[in-house]
């Protein structure tokens, strides 16, 4: 059974204090944090004694809070193991009867599948015979998939040989392979704060230290982009292992890097010994702006058929230099066999018309955020919306720090959103909420006016104190 200590717990909780009872606050956000996954179920938590030492709080406001959890399902006493988080069937009681709202769901950063998804299947399935007489168990990719890639990062500039790519079961699975092959336990690794949370669980699950570089969303009032201070700061002080970096619209906040900055990131990473990771899955998803370059070759970057094909075909791949390839090749069998034969000949049969299917993906996305924006803007106006080029989400700043009870009160209107922290270090990032644009307009108007009602619900609760930020 997985145990969380105390200060493991602490970290993850961040600024979880409120105006209200103490007990409230941190049964919410002990629930959030379960809901989102950042504490699994089945896991152990600490001790009511250890933990209110941690927080600077009476034993008695964690035993309340314990007990509050315990009434919902989220919590449970197991003799000998203490108390044990867990997720109920059903976390948040919903109206009986046919007027209970269609549940809306947020929390991932995705479209549906592209049409031309489906032709390229037929194919693929009249492929899938010669396939067949082989085992199926792929460590680095059908010939035919990792030419197509090797070609389409030739054509933007980057000229690429087939031995030079490695195809993983997508970009998640790309960056955790990485995160175990290039850094052993203890290793700082350089990250951005927001960034892309399945690559600090990556990072964590390695063993790394993550070291946050600030990322701002652009909005009328300032422009966005990577903290160039900070960058600097970061690896002349830490010198990471490596350098996680997501330069390409950026997931959260849309935002991409200049290219003298990225001239300037090479030359820190050659400089301090860092392997550059650059990772490119929203990097096509262009809107008012055109797709950013590839780095120079010596950057290891990584990229998906997700955000612009599909999601359910895993498919990603690494691009670095050919013994970095047989070198990741050789550690992946210890984890897993390979990828699904049938996922990469759909996509290799997609990957040749990628630019044509941009085209209406884009024009998707234009529509989707702007309705989005547009409702927003009206329901909410107290709320900064920021300036996306391209990418698939806002990240908004609310005006308060008031992001993770938002999202459980969103919960309570049938809209499922992930909290500003779930995308930061240590629980930063509670002014703001990030809002995918993904699904279809109707469904991102409704989710609009359902997230109105739960923020009115919130703001009553919790008087709004003046705006100000801090970057961490």
């Amino acid at each position: 059974m997985a145990t969380l200590s105390a200060t493991s717990l602490t970290h993850l909780l961040g600024e979880w204090r409120g105006t209200g009872p103490a007990l409230r606050a941190l049964a919410d956000r002990i629930r959030l944090l379960l809901l989102d996954g950042r504490i699994t179920s089945g896991t152990r938590l600490p001790a009511e004694r250890e933990l209110a030492a941690a927080l600077g709080v009476s034993r008695t406001t964690v035993a309340a809070a314990y007990a509050r959890l315990r009434e919902s399902g989220h919590l449970t006493s197991v003799r000998g193991s203490g108390s044990v988080a867990a997720l109920p069937a059903a976390s948040v009681p919903r109206p009986a009867g046919p007027r209970a709202p269609v549940e809306i769901d947020l929390t991932r950063a995705a479209l549906p599948g592209a049409p031309e998804v489906l032709d390229a299947a037929r194919r693929a399935a009249a492929d899938l015979p010669a396939h067949l007489p082989g085992v199926g168990y792929d460590l680095v990719g059908l010939p035919a998939l990792r030419s197509a890639i090797a070609d389409r990062y030739t054509g933007r500039g980057l000229p690429t040989r087939p031995e030079e790519v490695l195809v993983t079961l997508g970009a998640q699975h790309a960056v955790g392979l990485l995160c175990r092959t290039l850094t052993v336990p203890g290793d700082r690794v350089l990250v951005e704060s927001p960034g892309y949370p399945h690559a600090l669980d990556a990072v964590r699950g390695a063993g790394g230290r993550p070291v946050a570089v600030p990322v701002v969303a652009a909005s009328a009032a300032r422009p966005g982009g990577w903290d160039a201070d900070a960058l600097e700061e970061a690896f002349s002080a830490a010198r990471p292992a490596v350098a996680y970096l997501m330069p390409g619209f950026h997931n959260p906040t849309g935002a991409v890097m200049p290219a003298a900055q990225r001239r300037r990131l090479v030359e820190l990473a050659r400089r301090h010994g860092t392997r550059l990771v650059v990772d490119e899955t929203t990097n096509d998803l262009g809107i008012d702006a055109a797709t950013p370059p590839p780095f120079p070759a010596d950057v290891v970057h990584v990229g998906s058929a997700a955000k612009t094909m599909w999601g359910g075909l895993r498919i990603g791949w690494l691009r670095a230099d050919a013994a970095t390839v047989r070198h990741l090749a050789a550690h992946r069998s210890p984890w897993e066999l390979g990828t699904p034969v049938l996922d990469q000949l759909v996509v290799a049969e997609v990957l040749p018309r990628l630019d044509e299917v941009l085209v209406a993906r884009r024009a998707e996305l234009r529509a989707r955020r702007d309705a989005l924006l547009d409702e927003l803007a009206g329901r909410l106006p107290e709320w900064e919306l920021p300036v996306v080029p391209g990418g698939l989400a806002l990240w908004v700043h609310l005006g308060a720090a008031l992001s993770s009870p938002l999202a459980l009160a969103a919960r309570r209107h049938g809209v499922h959103v992930s909290a500003g922290p779930r995308f930061g270090v240590d629980g930063a990032f509670e002014r703001y909420l990030r809002l995918p644009f993904g699904a279809d307009p109707d469904t991102l108007r409704e989710a609009a006016r359902r997230l109105a009602r739960a923020w009115g619900e919130v703001r009553s609760e919790v008087p709004l104190a003046p705006s100000f930020e801090v970057l961490v």
